[in-house]
């Protein structure tokens, strides 16, 4: 550690660098608090997981089965996709609500309607309100999904950013477990409860969001974005360094966001402007195309329709089913969760090749294994299905999980980040639908055989992530902005920061990020840091630093 006192500037420090104070953050109470109040729009991914989840293992249910006589396969597939037809109807009026009101806003109006949808659900008595109740929460679902992560990665403290908004998604699968277990739990009940229970909880995360999405701070980037300039510092002030007055970070933050937005500001926002300029075209190629992949890599199958690939393979009472189901739900949470808390450490684009590699793999194997058994009815066979799903969960669990929402959000600038997030979500859920209609037919006709196509995908999905993924780690959403844009974007923020700002002194930088690993290589720790921090007025040197930074990505 340099002298206190001491600048310990690197060759390989931004200008945000420079500002951050080091130290453990759960003892800075104001980081803890700002913590706990963004599990709020966390939340938000847990509900669409246990929507999901539920559905899937409220098909292994025979309770569910005989009220509703059994559906067909088509029946299935209108049940699944009626939630993604919700979702569609709500994609074009969710970003005018977060960019309008404010992402606090997103996140009310959905959570109103998913609880309204969770009550008509849970007291249907007929297949036509059990189909209105499945649209209401898909567009509920997605007017917060469309707000929450845009809170997140827009109010997070700097270094904590890319943590959560991976963690975002990789919650998804904290709801699975809970649907998992529940509907594993309420199996055994002889009556129409085994179903309308595990229906009722898909309100709770409604209620604990209308209950405190109002105590969250906006995000400062909206509020400066709509002239309220002057809350945008208090906010950045309070949450961010526990209320001093005259904080580099502060000051650095404030200024990068007025300038990214005054810049942007001029570039347009409208749905068009998505594909306008060439940063953005290449934005958005990388955005739709890892919004298939998320879809079409055979995931969907898996996740929707488990109950028939373990049928295939003769694995069909509910308790058998529900128990691999609530299995698979809590080993996709904890190789999420690990591989999103490591997001900065490892990069964006090792976990994309990781995980394609992964995928491609586990499904390899899979449709090797239920073709031998297929033909042969070997048992071993039958057991390397099961193992061949875990495997491609956990490949898929790594990458696309975390990656999907946060990797999307961080690369698109403030004006078009509802509209790019929004577009995203779209072709998720056109995806969705397609997949949604097709797999039951398709698997039913085809067996094994239909996991071929999947397969050979899986290899197109590779060849493309490893020529178009670029890698975002350590930068702010602002800086991100120079990947893409070149010049015309973080030169221009950088040099019009003011020299004068107050600095942090950059106590051990490694230990600052998010799971950093220690010289000595023994194990990982986890916002590891040293007691406390010093500001100090560095002057020219932190003006000459930002120079010279934004003179090396010219």
């Amino acid at each position: 550690m340099a002298p206190l006192g001491a600048p310990n500037f690197s060759p390989d420090d931004t200008p945000l660098d420079i500002v951050l104070y080091s130290g453990r953050w759960y003892r800075h109470r104001h980081l803890v608090i700002l913590n706990l109040m963004l599990v709020v729009p966390l939340v938000t991914s847990y509900a669409n997981g246990y929507d999901g989840s539920m559905m899937n293992g409220l098909q292994s249910v025979d309770g569910w089965k005989e009220y509703f006589g059994h559906p067909t396969p088509k029946e299935l597939g209108l049940f699944n996709a009626i939630q993604s037809i919700g979702s569609l109807a709500a994609t074009p009026p969710a970003p005018f609500l977060s960019d309008r009101y404010g992402r606090r806003a997103g996140i009310f109006v959905g959570s109103v309607i998913v609880l309204a949808g969770a009550i008509t659900q849970t007291l249907t008595t007929n297949l036509h309100t059990f189909v209105v109740a499945r649209f209401m929460i898909g567009f509920g679902t997605t007017l917060a999904m469309m707000a929450s992560p845009l809170l997140i990665s827009e109010l997070a403290y700097p270094t904590h950013r890319a943590p959560l908004t991976a963690l975002y998604n990789s919650l998804w699968f904290s709801g699975q477990i809970v649907a998992g277990w529940s509907t594993f739990g309420t199996f055994r009940i002889p009556n129409e409860w085994s179903w309308r229970i595990p229906s009722a909880l898909q309100g709770a995360s409604s209620v604990l969001q209308l209950l405190f999405v109002w105590f969250i701070p906006d995000s400062p980037r909206w509020l400066v974005s709509v002239g309220r300039d002057q809350e945008a510092r208090e906010v950045l002030k309070k949450w961010h360094a526990g209320g001093e007055e005259n904080n580099g970070l502060v000051q650095f933050e404030y200024q990068e966001i007025k300038n990214a937005i005054a810049t942007e500001s001029q570039r347009g926002a409208a749905w068009i402007d998505l594909f306008r300029t060439p940063g953005n075209r290449r934005r958005m190629r990388i955005i739709l195309a890892i919004a298939l992949f998320s879809q079409w890599s055979g995931n969907g199958l898996i996740s929707y329709y488990l109950e028939r690939v373990l049928s295939g393979i003769h694995i069909e009472s509910s308790r058998d089913q529900t128990l691999i189901n609530g299995c698979i739900a809590i080993w996709n949470f904890m190789w999420a969760a690990g591989a999103a808390m490591f997001v900065d450490r490892l990069g964006r684009r090792k976990l994309f090749l990781t995980s394609n590699i992964g995928m491609l793999f586990g499904f390899a194997m899979l449709t090797a294994c239920a073709g031998v058994f297929e033909t042969s009815r070997v048992p071993g066979a039958g057991h390397g299905v099961i193992a061949s799903l875990f495997l491609y969960q956990a490949a898929y669990a790594i990458g696309y999980t975390p990656l999907l929402v946060s990797y999307t959000v961080e690369i698109l600038p403030f004006f078009l980040r509802a509209k790019g997030l929004a577009t995203m979500y779209l072709f998720v859920t056109a995806a969705l639908i397609f997949n949604q209609y097709t797999n039951p037919i398709a698997l039913e006709a085809l067996k094994w055989k239909y996991y071929l196509i999947y397969t050979v995908w899986l290899v197109f999905e590779l060849v493309f992530i490893y020529f178009f993924a670029v890698e975002t780690r350590n930068r702010s959403l602002e800086e991100t902005a120079a990947l893409f844009d070149g010049d015309a974007a973080l030169p221009d923020m950088a040099m019009e920061t003011r020299p004068e700002i107050f600095v942090a002194e950059h106590v051990s930088r490694q230990s600052s990020r998010i799971s950093s690993v220690p010289e000595s290589g023994d194990k990982p720790r986890v916002f590891d840091g040293r007691e406390g921090f010093q500001l100090y007025d560095l002057g020219s040197k932190a003006g000459s630093h930002i120079h010279s930074y934004a003179s090396s990505n010219r």
